[in-house]
């Protein structure tokens, strides 16, 4: 699948079933989403420049690699479910500043209703930033592709947004690529369908009532 990084490793796999099991408490769940999504943000995070520095270790002074220190770092978890990558991402990069996007899903049309948007700055040099639009479950694709346009419409390049996502429904995928056929979406899983209520089959139900116990 074009542009659909899918990370597997025996960790992850354990931790998706832990998440999917429907008799995992919302403790459970947390935890095991906080796993997954480290992995997640490892794998991302190859698209960052590094540059060379001199260190001074208490043997020698050598060049080594590391971020450049001059990009725009973004994580953008789209509330509430995508809260959950956010302890994890300043963790792995401190360097990173935090942007909420705030939409819930219209259970009869199936678009997002947007409550909260903290994306309106300014982007000048927007090749310098580099963007992570963090979202647990990605099914119809609605609400990630108006977090997307954010960014995009502020001249950030495509390939400098990623979007990342621990379950994807074809469907969604496909939406987005619709739209935006070079972005990168990074996933633990490409499940197998949408029902009709627009659920990802067989997922792990409502993401955000089982991570936050609702």
């Amino acid at each position: 699948m074009k542009n659909v990084r899918i990370i597997s490793n025996p960790v992850v796999y354990l931790n998706l079933c832990t998440m999917r099991d429907k008799n995992t408490d919302s403790q459970g769940v947390r935890i095991a989403t906080r796993k997954i999504t480290r992995c997640l943000l490892y794998e991302a995070s190859k698209n960052l420049p590094l540059v060379d520095v001199d260190i001074t270790t208490p043997l020698t002074t050598f060049t080594a690699k590391t971020v450049d220190p001059d990009i725009n770092l973004i994580i953008s978890p789209i509330l509430r479910a995508g809260l959950i990558f956010t302890d994890e991402a300043i963790d792995i990069l401190p360097q990173a500043t935090i942007r909420h996007i705030g939409m819930y899903r219209d259970e009869k049309t199936l678009k997002p209703v947007w409550y909260y948007n903290k994306v309106p700055m300014e982007a000048p040099n927007p090749e310098k930033f580099y963007i992570y639009i963090t979202d647990p479950m990605l099914a119809t694709g609605n609400s990630l592709l108006e977090a997307i346009k954010l960014y995009a419409d502020k001249g950030i390049p495509i390939e400098n947004i990623k979007v990342i996502c621990i379950i994807a429904a074809p469907q969604g995928i496909e939406n987005i690529h619709k739209k935006y056929p070079d972005i990168e979406i990074i996933t633990a899983a490409v499940d197998s369908h949408l029902n009709e209520k627009g659920y990802i089959v067989p997922g792990m139900g409502d993401a955000g009532d089982r991570i936050f116990n609702t």
